[in-house]
């Protein structure tokens, strides 16, 4: 019996379902915005620029947090890794299945699919830089190191890293990037030919 007038279960489990559900309408309305962002690629990439120069900004600004940025670094490198590399690895595959030779001119052409996809990759990319940027708000993430030594480090290791992914690329004959949809001349259509839709 609850006699002292306090709070019981009841007002506990409601706060908690009023918390849960608060949440998963937040959720929603942010699963919202990007289902509508998808179609919009280049505003989404301006976005991303804007959050990155607000992030460099922010690091200028305080001359602090390299750890932050390094650890940003090393992340956007791995995303770009698996942005360019396919979706299934033909050296892993030509282990399984083993070698084999196109029988027909039309089997040589194989569409590229991305290992990490480009709405993955942007919307990754986002939430790091997001959270780089709450993080240097915390003094406890500003160690201090002498930057120029991690900076060398991560660019020793990005050229190390795609110089092995464009031996990859070049070994197995596949480019990461379409350059646009190849298109034909339009043949223009005589006057008579044309179906106006009466008879």
């Amino acid at each position: 019996m609850n006699m002292g007038g306090g709070a019981g279960p009841a007002d506990d489990s409601t706060t908690t379902s009023g918390v849960a559900q608060f949440s998963h309408e937040m959720w929603r309305r942010y699963q919202h915005l990007l289902d509508k962002s998808t179609p919009m690629v280049l505003h989404r990439w301006i976005f991303l620029a804007a959050i990155a120069f607000v992030f460099a900004l922010r690091i200028y600004i305080v001359q602090g947090f390299y750890i932050i940025t390094y650890g940003l670094g090393i992340y956007i490198l791995q995303l770009l890794i698996a942005f360019l590399s396919p979706q299934v690895d033909p050296e892993i595959q030509e282990l399984i299945d083993g070698p084999a030779l196109p029988t027909r001119g039309s089997d040589e052409f194989r569409p590229f699919v991305r290992r990490l996809p480009e709405f993955k990759f942007w919307h990754s990319l986002a939430k790091a830089f997001c959270i780089a940027i709450v993080l240097t708000f915390f003094s406890a993430f500003d160690v201090p190191v002498f930057w120029p030594i991690l900076l060398f480090y991560w660019l020793v290791l990005f050229i190390s890293t795609m110089k092995r992914q464009i031996m990859h690329m070049v070994k197995y004959k596949y480019v990461p990037f379409t350059l646009g949809k190849q298109r034909y001349g339009k043949k223009a259509a005589p006057s008579d030919e044309i179906d106006t839709g009466r008879p």
